[in-house]
């Protein structure tokens, strides 16, 4: 494909998605469709739709109009590309521009900040300072992470194994076992070093919350919205566990065995009812369904279907789930309690609002990450029950 054919096929795939189509969903839906597109074309045209959908906002303002044509071509002037040569009309190239397109304007400080009106008090509240800087690192792509599984190698020895097939890895000061890739990071799911679990993909903020728990050997601990089980193996390869995990959706775990075993550990899976005929536990870590701000720059498409509702809704699930995991830990014990987000009212308040609810618990300690640090924004409250 030429580089003009894949804008085109970017802006009906980002059509597709302003229209209500998952970004996965639209972008194997025309992989399917485009036999004659090779591995580079779908990477790149891939790119070019998270990259849109990044910058929404932005980009519409500068496309002219929010649909895939005006992304396309307001991530192209922003890019300070030749857009006369691009949007040509020739072969598979998108129309040359034409009416309100050829007089674009400026975007507004929030829609250069790419950041839903609604939201901006509530990130500007939560961030402070930060605030402009960390909506701008959400505007780009994240960094790839892999954690070392320590049951299977060293950190220098998976760096190795990495190189020897072009992926090149470096540690990353985030997490002890986190390593950034910085080349070959295409390579990593057919690599051998992938296959035989010495490396796992995890975002480096996400180590960093298994880090700050207290992992003792022999402890009874419990993943308890263990979605795919990052959290759950992250913590295995470091302690001696007995380790359970759960889901809401059992069906988010149904690769977790395959993992488990790849990786060398054992986990068993619990239901609901399981959990509470297994209690107490020594540690329950909740990381709760979020708003998933601080993670919008692989998942971008949150930012933008979040709503007031959505959130209330959210931080509703998240109350709830503090109060059932807190009842399923020992006396002395401990419950992490994390989050993907930057806003407060899904972190900290929560907290607050948990200790006034159950006055035998404290506060141990606390994690706050954003995109400034190098990994995804991450929250983690520690706390002890003491009555």
């Amino acid at each position: 494909m030429t580089p003009a054919a894949r804008l085109s096929a970017a802006i009906g795939i980002l059509d597709r998605i302003l229209a209500g189509a998952p970004a996965e969903q639209a972008l194997t839906n025309w992989g399917r469709a485009s036999r004659y597109a090779g591995s580079g074309d779908r990477a790149a045209v891939r790119d070019l739709v998270f990259d849109a959908l990044r910058c929404r906002r932005s980009f519409a303002r500068l496309g002219g109009a929010e649909t895939g044509r005006g992304l396309i071509l307001g991530g192209l002037r922003a890019a300070g590309a030749d857009v006369g040569a691009l949007f040509c009309g020739e072969g598979h190239a998108p129309a040359p521009p034409a009416g309100p397109e050829l007089a674009p304007q400026p975007p507004s400080a929030l829609e250069s900040l790419d950041c839903p009106d609604w939201l901006a008090p509530r990130l500007q509240g939560s961030l402070g300072a930060d605030f402009a800087a960390v909506m701008q690192a959400l505007r780009h792509r994240a960094p790839v992470f892999l954690r070392v599984n320590l049951a299977r190698a060293s950190v220098a020895a998976a760096i190795e194994a990495l190189a020897a097939e072009g992926i090149v890895a470096r540690p990353h000061p985030l997490a002890a076992t986190a390593l950034e890739v910085t080349e070959g990071a295409r390579k990593i799911h057919g690599s051998a070093a992938y296959r035989d679990g010495l490396v796992e993909l995890q975002d480096a903020a996400s180590q960093a919350v298994v880090q700050a728990l207290p992992l003792v050997a022999g402890a009874r601990v419990l993943d308890y919205c263990a979605g795919g089980g990052g959290k759950t193996l992250a913590m295995a390869g470091g302690a001696g566990l007995t380790l359970f995990a759960h889901d809401a959706d059992p069906r988010r775990m149904r690769d977790l065995p395959a993992r488990a075993e790849r990786a060398g550990v054992r986990v068993r899976l619990l239901s609901t009812a399981d959990t509470r005929r297994e209690a107490p536990f020594d540690l329950v870590l909740a990381d709760a369904p979020c708003s998933g701000s601080g993670s919008w720059r692989r998942a971008p498409e949150g930012k933008w279907s979040l709503t007031p509702a959505r959130l209330a809704a959210l931080v509703a699930t998240q109350a709830a789930i503090l109060d059932e995991t807190a009842a399923l830990v020992r006396l002395g014990g401990h419950l992490g309690y994390a989050t993907c987000s930057v806003l407060d009212e899904e972190n900290d308040d929560q907290i607050h609002a948990l200790l006034a609810r159950r006055p035998g618990w404290e506060r141990v300690s606390r994690l706050r990450l954003t995109p400034l640090d190098g990994g995804d924004g991450f929250f983690l409250s520690l706390l002890r029950r003491i009555g």
